[in-house]
């Protein structure tokens, strides 16, 4: 530092010696030389510390090819590098012309270039199951929105039984907002009863891109005692059934969208009469769905009761803000479950499991001060890597939702097992309650 180098030369001018400045300071006496002979040279400014940048940059893109570079630029505002770099190389020839990145480099440092809007990581939630029986699967999408001849925009919500291909509803909205889908799917629920899972995609208003990818739909499936199953971002075919039948449903009634919505929706109504009764399906040897489907058994409550956490969890309610209170420490959880219980599964020293209704949310860790979600536990078991000095215990709370003889290397009691077994489904009594 400049303060530093004028004492040294403040004791040297005293009469002390270069080795003994050296020693005191704790420098080489090369250096201390090397800024006498600065100080000697330069007065006081030679103690200030020089530039080390070089002198010539190699890769420095010269100022006649900067100004070609900002003028392709101008003339195609959309292009990127690479392309304008094809372009320079026809204009000008191979000799000269710079790199991509030295392209990038020149149109951000004139503030040509956009910078690209990070996209929130979803999840899926893995594990999806295969569609055997009627309503064990259903699948729900939007097929992309259209606008009929009116201008009125058209949101087609459909719904389908994986299992026998029966088109349950076929809705066209003004919007996919959860205010305009669930009065739809509470008709559905009276009508055909509620399926053991549903599958969708991590789009609104199905899914989020918050950690626990819960929505208010989902809350309410998980409420009715539906388990939420997602498929992976970009991967379609993971719900392909239902992609199927949206190609079959464009081609009869999109090409090209009906005058009003009325009309539009006619021509869905007709479409789901001869989709489910008239049309064989190859997958199904030629039978046509309405001969395999049945309405399900367990039918749509007509209240929800809350949940019931065996005696030794505890039991919070979710704040407004979507955090969660234990142990004197706060952590988020999910806005999706304001004012929603949740219980919290003793799960080993400062772990806690937390659940909302037979809904794995993660392991809550007191020590780190973190909320470890179902995919980091899962990945801790795959990579058999130590995220925390508390992944140990975490490794063993994945048994949760893998099997129940590994829940019992916790030493969790058999209603935890109950919650986290697959086989048990919330069954309504005969007030229509689910149990």
């Amino acid at each position: 530092m400049e303060w530093e180098r004028e004492a040294w030369i403040e004791e040297y001018q005293a009469g002390e010696s270069v080795a003994e400045i050296g020693r005191r300071h704790l420098v080489s006496r090369q250096t201390v030389h090397k800024w006498i002979a600065r100080y000697q040279e330069s007065g006081k400014e030679g103690l200030q510390a020089l530039s080390r940048a070089p002198e010539r940059h190699p890769q420095a893109v010269d100022g006649v090819w900067r100004e070609r570079i900002c003028a392709l630029r101008q003339e195609h505002f959309r292009w990127g590098a690479p392309k304008l770099r094809r372009l320079l190389k026809e204009r000008f020839g191979d000799a000269g012309v710079p790199s991509e990145s030295s392209i990038g480099r020149v149109l951000k440092e004139r503030g040509l270039s956009v910078k690209r809007r990070r996209r929130a990581r979803v999840y899926g939630t893995g594990g999806l199951e295969a569609a055997e029986r009627p309503n064990q699967v259903w699948g729900i999408d939007f097929k992309g929105w259209r606008r009929t001849g009116d201008g009125q925009r058209c949101e087609p919500l459909t719904l389908t039984d994986q299992a026998t291909r029966y088109i349950l509803c076929c809705q066209s909205l003004p919007s996919s907002r959860t205010e305009q889908v669930r009065p739809v799917l509470e008709r559905v629920f009276r009508d055909f009863g509620l399926p053991e899972r549903m599958r969708s995609d991590n789009g609104s208003p199905f899914a989020s891109s918050g950690a626990c990818g819960l929505t208010e739909l989902s809350v309410w499936w998980i409420e009715l005692g539906i388990v939420c199953e997602r498929i992976d971002p970009g991967r379609p075919q993971q719900n392909g059934r239902h992609e199927r039948m949206h190609r079959t449903l464009q081609e009869a009634t999109l090409q090209p969208p009906a005058v009003t919505l009325r009309a539009q929706q006619r021509r869905f109504d007709a479409f789901v009469r001869e989709f489910n009764q008239q049309r064989p399906h190859q997958a199904l040897h030629q039978q046509v769905p309405h001969a395999l489907y049945r309405a399900s058994e367990r039918p749509y409550p007509r209240r929800i009761l809350p949940p019931e956490y065996p005696g030794a969890w505890a039991a919070r309610t979710v704040e407004d803000g979507g955090r969660v209170k234990v142990a004197g420490q706060r952590f988020f959880l999910s806005h999706a479950l304001a004012s929603k219980r949740v219980g919290l599964e003793p799960a080993g020293e400062g772990l806690w499991q937390v659940w909302f209704y037979r809904h794995w949310l993660g392991v809550w860790d007191q020590a780190a001060l973190r909320l470890w979600r179902p995919r980091h536990v899962h990945r801790v078991r795959r990579l058999g890597r130590r995220p925390s000095p508390c992944s140990s215990s975490l490794q063993r709370t994945e048994g949760a939702v893998q099997a129940q003889d590994e829940l019992a290397t916790l030493g969790l009691d058999s209603a935890s097992a109950a919650l986290t077994d697959p086989e048990i489904r919330a069954k309504p009594d005969s007030e229509g309650r689910l149990s």
